[in-house]
């Protein structure tokens, strides 16, 4: 009888996981990190950042160039109209359909973005929300548009937990409120009570960017100079030009806000730098505090450094015996 192999002490490679999420804060090296992955690993991109997805501001909004898209397949970057709203559940809608497309073509999905939320929707789901009809979609958002406190107001008598959450200028938030409520009948809440499904299943491998945060205040500052000198401000003043709602999400982009302010003559150009700056670094750190609040089971990648973060990636993806199609 042929005798049993020794066991080695090792644990047998798990089967191939379905997907590798990259979140981190804004400037914290995620767009290099996922290129130099999928260039390993013969993976593909997929956005999962709120502003990336837009057809503007590629500068600004710190999209991959167009060399970096050309070495491997980038996905949902550049896919909306400024003047359009993407949700959390249509992005995750759309991921999870570009990620079925790479798996037929035998490829390795890698997600890679700043969005919490987007990332939540896929993993964990958000809570289902009722179609609204465009014409109560219509009739909401003008009423906002023509008076956001008095909306807001009202969302307090409808739904005052919602109410207690959105501050009243957010023009965005309290129409979804809103429009929600007169659709249904029901409030927001009500609504986001119910039990969310996945949309993403299987073994997935989650980390998440931690840099220091005086290196990530630098980096921030250093990129924002390169954005300008890149032509951010020739986009800002494009997009400008369109005269669009400046309640809709791409018109409140990191550093839009600020350089129109610049282009309209309401600040010079050092302040409108410096504000961007600033309000740069405070939402990286609202980022960063979500993902410590809300990615508890994700691992934390804290070293700045490409090479360690790639090294400590890999060491996991060697548990699943994942190597790069030959």
């Amino acid at each position: 009888m042929k005798p049993e192999p020794e066991n080695s002490g090792s644990e047998p490679k798990r089967g191939r996981p379905r997907a590798l999420l990259i979140a981190g804060p804004t400037a914290s090296g995620k767009s290099a990190l996922g290129l130099a992955l999928a260039e390993k690993l013969g993976g593909e991109i997929i956005n999962a950042d709120s502003m990336q997805v837009y057809s503007t501001l590629r500068v600004l909004t710190a999209r991959p160039t167009a060399e970096d898209e050309a070495l491997v397949p980038h996905h949902l970057y550049g896919v909306l109209d400024p003047s359009a709203v993407c949700s959390a559940q249509a992005w995750a809608e759309m991921a999870i359909a570009k990620i079925e497309e790479i798996e037929t073509r035998g490829g390795f999905p890698i997600l890679v973005g700043g969005t919490g939320l987007y990332f939540k929707a896929l993993t964990a789901g958000l809570s289902p929300m009722p179609p609204v009809p465009e014409d109560v979609r219509a009739a909401v958002r003008a009423e906002v548009a023509a008076d956001a406190g008095a909306a807001h107001a009202a969302l307090e008598k409808i739904d005052p937990e919602a109410a207690a959450r959105i501050g009243p200028a957010d023009g965005q938030r309290i129409a979804r409120a809103l429009e929600i409520h007169r659709a249904t009948g029901k409030p927001l809440t009500w609504w986001q009570g119910h039990t969310p499904e996945p949309l993403l299943t299987g073994d997935l491998l989650k980390f998440v960017l931690d840099p220091p945060r005086d290196w990530l205040r630098a980096r921030i500052d250093t990129r924002f100079d390169l954005m300008i000198g890149e032509g951010a401000l020739e986009e800002v003043r494009a997009l400008a030009a369109r005269e669009l709602d400046p309640q809709l999400p791409a018109m409140k982009a990191l550093g839009v806000p600020s350089l129109m302010a610049h282009l309209a003559g309401e600040k010079s150009l050092e302040e409108a730098i410096s504000e961007a700056k600033t309000l740069t670094k405070q939402f990286a750190k609202r980022q960063s505090t979500w993902f410590r609040h809300q990615m508890i089971a994700w691992e934390r990648l804290s070293a700045q450094e490409m090479e360690s973060q790639i090294q400590k990636i890999f060491s996991f993806i060697d548990d699943f015996g994942l190597t790069a199609p030959h």
